[in-house]
């Protein structure tokens, strides 16, 4: 039997959807091969997805199962696999077909809970683009994945879950997203108006927010520099919402994203290390 299943991967600040095809033959010694230029990370998954498997009390296909992530051009890496390649073997075994319009993302433990990845935002975007209409993700990744519109998502606990859902049950209920602050209700964090003295730097950060310049900052240590840099995010007009959803992804990427409010409309600061290379 021969199932595709869809998922997802963020590559830089884009996603590549994924086709997860699986073919589950029979054979003289039952085998578990995936192809398709995946990392170790990934390859690995050929122990947790059966270990997956027997601690949920489901039955792994004891057949020659092979596994191709396609394209096969690009470098697949990360445990967000682990579900959608769990899914495509369950479904090959049971000679099912694949929902459509479905697709699943999430790192599996051995005990068959799913846990959370990384890029979560970032995927759901390509598959939303790709035409996907309900996507199956950890619980913790649930909010991230809602920020996307027309995406229905459903957040799940384990493996089992997933499978009850795929083969016929009722799936869990999508998640609904929380109405986020408005931007003009979130205060600054470091106000200008606080800052005694520093006329003239003053002067130069309203200058440069004012006409979206840049500005340079020179002077000895503890004379403000950081401190004036800090305000002024707080003289800028807040994000829009494209540029939230920009914010986001970056910050999905490098798992920095609050998972009980990802969509944060303040524009972001950075204060490198002095020491920082090129």
């Amino acid at each position: 039997m021969y199932v595709t299943v869809l998922t997802a991967l963020p590559h830089g600040l884009e996603g590549r959807v994924v086709e997860v095809q699986c073919d589950v033959a029979a054979g003289s010694q039952p085998s578990f091969n995936v192809v398709g230029l995946a990392a170790a990370s990934i390859r690995e998954a050929r122990e947790r997805i059966p270990s997956a498997f027997r601690n949920s009390a489901l039955e792994f296909p004891r057949r020659r199962v092979t596994i191709n992530l396609a394209p096969a051009d690009l470098r697949k890496d990360g445990g967000g696999l682990d579900l959608p390649m769990a899914v495509a073997v369950w479904l090959a075994g049971q000679g099912r077909a694949a929902p459509p319009g479905c697709a699943f993302l999430g790192e599996l433990g051995l005990d068959g809970s799913l846990r959370h990845v990384t890029g979560v935002l970032i995927a759901a975007l390509a598959l939303r683009a790709s035409g996907v209409t309900e996507l199956y993700v950890d619980t913790a990744d649930a909010a991230e994945a809602a920020l996307v519109a027309g995406l229905a998502v459903h957040p799940c606990r384990d493996l089992a879950s997933v499978l009850s859902a795929v083969t016929g049950a009722e799936p869990p209920p999508a998640y609904e997203a929380v109405a986020e602050a408005e931007p003009s209700d979130v205060p600054p964090a470091d106000d200008l108006a606080d800052v005694q003295g520093q006329e003239e730097a003053r002067r130069a950060l309203e200058v440069a927010a004012a006409g979206g310049h840049h500005l340079l900052l020179s002077g000895p240590p503890g004379a403000g520099k950081t401190m004036l840099a800090r305000c002024l995010p707080g003289i800028l007009p807040p994000l829009e919402l494209h540029e939230a959803m920009e914010v986001a992804q970056v910050r999905s990427l490098l798992g920095e994203l609050p998972r009980d409010g990802p969509l944060d409309w303040t524009r972001p600061f950075r204060a490198p290390h002095h020491g920082i290379s090129m």
